[in-house]
């Protein structure tokens, strides 16, 4: 996968008159989901990274929010995601990802199921303040059985943990991959992805084995 790499937008395949393939295929569309607990920045890296303008379902938290969403250590949070947001991003020639945010609260998690329909793999966002809110989202696609990758979003005002230090209070086995990353970043948010599409060769390349 070191060939890999995220280039435009991608286009239909280019057809000769009479409605033949002029040599160039189809991408191949992967569906991502991008999960994580209320405030963890599923939505900042779903808008840092895609190609196209987000599709965001952000509202204001308001006083009816009081008491049900906990904003214990992102008190500066303002909006929440009440549906998903969605994104694209091509890679080379060959595959687009399709990005579902999901929403982290559980109130709306009965929305997940179907976010996950057809899902490939996923992304867990995790934030050191609040680490065991990433924890429903680990044993969501550890039940389904979903290849997932951890991400640990560094925000500034965190305290610093190694990946080794998160994968141990985590107890995420040791073939998932867990990174740590900059969810506004649009850089380190690729490297997220790619390490999930490796993660997933890397499983079917496995099995294909057995």
């Amino acid at each position: 996968m070191d060939s890999v790499r995220f280039d435009g937008p991608a286009g239909r395949s280019a057809r000769q008159p009479g409605g033949q393939p002029a040599g160039r295929p189809v991408p191949a569309a992967i569906k991502i989901l991008v999960a994580g607990g209320f405030g963890a920045g599923k939505t900042t890296l779903v808008g840092a990274v895609s190609e196209i303008r987000p599709l965001q379902t952000e509202e204001s938290l308001t006083a009816v929010s009081v008491g049900t969403d906990d904003l214990t250590g992102v008190e500066a949070k303002s909006t929440t995601t009440v549906a998903m947001d969605f994104g694209r991003i091509t890679i080379g020639s060959q595959v687009v990802l399709y990005l579902f945010g999901t929403p982290g609260q559980d109130r709306f998690w009965f929305l997940w199921d179907e976010l996950a329909l057809g899902a490939l793999g996923a992304v867990v966002l995790a934030d050191t303040r609040r680490l065991a809110d990433c924890f429903p989202s680990i044993d969501y696609f550890e039940r389904r059985g979903t290849p997932f990758v951890v991400a640990v979003n560094c925000f500034d005002d965190a305290v610093a943990y190694s990946a080794a230090e998160v994968r141990e209070a985590l107890d995420v086995d040791g073939h998932v991959p867990l990174l740590l990353c900059d969810a506004r970043d649009r850089e380190s948010s690729k490297a997220v992805l790619i390490a999930l599409v490796e993660h997933v060769l890397a499983l079917s390349a496995g099995n294909a084995g057995t």
